[in-house]
């Protein structure tokens, strides 16, 4: 049984990081209100959400691997004068704002908010319709080589909302860049991007922890599997996000959002 919800938990989080959707709400709600996963014990549990943010890391690494290349070697040798190069320092502007208050403000806002199924429905059902509008009224006339160090500050500071579980990482980031008047495509791509110094920098700081490292050597197999459930789904939804994006808009996410929320304030009302 432990198996199979780390299974389902792993496939959850490879869809759910990477879809405008809010992975971290996805698996609070299927845990604690669903109550998938509830035989494992607490450092299991912190095993696997190691392994989980580390396959989709991976996922990120694998599919963006000749990007990420060509940005770190242009940004080092080119600097701004280059199109990658650009990007390169772009990216590092997007993730300060968010690692700042991801460290001053995470523990403050996991406390008080996590239990809080409510709020989470309304972050999903509020973020989906941001998305939905954000897309639907703005123009698609700029691209990745369009942008500049002011849309990749702004950009940035809209990942402090995905602090708040609903929201989602990718979902305020693209939203946030649509309406600086990015492509879709280009938008979730930058937002690929992003997630890997953002995920990179969190999977750091719990890896400074020396007894992290004893919970992962006791529950190896359990980390292997999250590693590869997470890096597999992630790889796929990346490539078909990309791809969907290309002729359809975010309507799809705004109506699972919307049903989603909904679900959860009708098992709160049943139970």
């Amino acid at each position: 049984m432990q198996i199979l919800s780390i299974i389902i938990l792993g496939i959850i989080q490879g869809i759910a990081e990477f879809l405008p959707i809010s992975s971290s709400a996805h698996l609070i709600i299927f845990r604690d209100l669903f109550g998938l996963g509830t035989g494992l014990n607490e450092s299991l549990n912190l095993t696997f959400d190691l392994a989980l943010h580390f396959g989709t890391l991976l996922s990120i690494a694998v599919f963006f691997f000749k990007d990420f290349l060509n940005m770190l070697k242009n940004g080092v040798t080119k600097g701004l004068k280059d199109d990658q190069g650009k990007i390169f320092w772009y990216l590092i502007i997007a993730t300060i704002p968010a690692g700042i208050a991801g460290v001053l403000f995470d523990d403050l806002i996991e406390g008080a908010i996590r239990n809080n199924f409510i709020i989470i429905a309304l972050a999903l059902g509020i973020m989906g319709i941001i998305i939905y509008l954000a897309d639907c009224h703005s123009k698609s006339n700029r691209s990745l080589q369009d942008m500049t160090i002011k849309d990749s500050l702004i950009i940035g500071c809209s990942q402090i909302f995905a602090l708040i579980p609903g929201f989602s990482r990718s979902g305020t980031t693209i939203a946030a860049a649509r309406l600086l008047g990015i492509n879709r495509e280009d938008a979730a791509k930058f937002s690929f991007y992003l997630s890997a110094p953002v995920v990179c920098g969190a999977l750091a700081l719990e890896l400074l922890d020396s007894t992290v490292w004893a919970l992962i050597g006791a529950n190896i197999g359990t980390f292997i599997l999250g590693i590869l459930i997470s890096f597999i789904i992630g790889l796929l939804c990346i490539k078909y996000l990309l791809k969907y994006l290309q002729k359809h808009n975010f309507k799809i996410f705004l109506v699972y959002r919307l049903l989603f929320a909904l679900a959860i304030i009708l098992v709160l009302i049943l139970r």
